[in-house]
């Protein structure tokens, strides 16, 4: 059994790492590869991750940092741009795992879940409404953009899930290794300015 989900966890990492994909769907697509798709469980979270920072210390040493770098700059930018509505970056770009594949996701936390939209329709940001699987496996609202990245030189999918203002208070507990699964503007700068000093 350990064997197997070791197995599931490496590969996963790669799906992860090469082609941009989040741990839920890495993980049933890396068992449905192995054959191991009807058996449970799955590798956790945890030790996923644990895999996809091997993956990149073999394979992309040299260029994850650096686009790493790009992406928390761009994550900083949209952040100050919805700063009214408190924006906390998670996921990978947050973690410090991601790639130029990877995604940017803010989770924001609005007195009116209507006034994100309202502010990206004034803006005349074009955007894609869409519910995916939230912060307690509830289904949030989701406004996707493209936004151009000067420093990678491509369009990188940012996600803006929306949450109630009250939300904001579970999503601050620390995960499962005792780290802040998500983290506001401020706590960005910081990071940001530990690798460029």
């Amino acid at each position: 059994m350990f064997e197997i989900k070791s197995e599931i966890a490496a590969l996963a990492a790669r799906l992860v790492v090469q082609e941009g994909l989040e741990y839920g769907p890495a993980k049933r697509r890396a068992a449905r590869a192995l054959g191991a798709h009807n058996r449970k469980p799955l590798p956790g979270n945890d030790e996923l991750e644990d895999a996809v920072w091997d993956y990149i210390a073999i394979f992309c040493a040299e260029s994850q940092p650096v686009d790493l770098l790009a992406l928390r700059q761009l994550a900083l930018v949209w952040m100050e741009r919805l700063a009214v509505f408190r924006p906390y970056l998670s996921g990978a770009v947050w973690h410090g795992t991601a790639t130029r594949l990877s995604d940017i996701y803010l989770q924001l936390f609005c007195d009116d879940c209507k006034s994100a939209e309202l502010a990206l329709i004034d803006k005349r940001v074009n955007y894609l409404a869409r519910s995916v699987t939230g912060l307690h496996g509830e289904t949030v609202e989701t406004l996707s953009i493209h936004a151009f990245c000067p420093d990678l030189q491509e369009e990188i999918g940012v996600h803006l899930m929306i949450y109630d203002l009250d939300d904001v208070r579970g999503a601050l507990k620390p995960d499962s290794r005792g780290r802040p699964p998500r983290g506001d503007a401020q706590a960005l700068r910081r990071l940001l300015a530990a690798v460029l000093s």
